[in-house]
C-alpha cells in the first residue's frame, strides 16, 4: 500500500490522524503530516530494500541473547538448570 508494508502504513496513518483530530490545533497538524510523509518515506525504502523486513524484525526481537551450550537434545538436567530453564 502506498509503496510500503501495508499494516505499518495505515497504522501510521492512523496515529497521524488521530493526533490531528484530537489535538485541533495547527502545530499537531503539521506534526501529524511530517509524521505521516517521513513514515511513509521509511517504509518505503524499507519495503524496497526486503519486502518482509517487518517479518525479519519481529523473529529477531523474540531471539535470546545467550543460548547456552547443550552437548545432545537426551541429557538430564541437574536441578539449578531445570530451575532455569522453565
Amino acid at each position: 500500500m502506498l509503496g510500503g508494508d501495508r499494516e505499518l502504513v495505515l497504522f501510521t496513518g492512523l496515529l497521524a490522524g488521530a493526533l490531528i483530530f484530537s489535538a485541533h490545533d495547527l502545530k499537531a497538524a503539521v506534526f501529524g503530516v511530517t509524521l505521516w510523509v517521513i513514515g511513509l518515506q521509511i517504509f518505503r525504502i524499507m519495503a524496497k530494500a526486503d519486502p518482509k523486513m517487518r517479518y525479519v524484525y519481529l523473529r529477531q526481537r523474540r531471539y535470546r541473547k545467550f543460548y547456552p551450550a547443550r552437548s545432545t537434545p537426551f541429557r538430564e538436567n541437574g536441578p539449578a538448570e531445570q530451575a532455569q530453564f522453565r
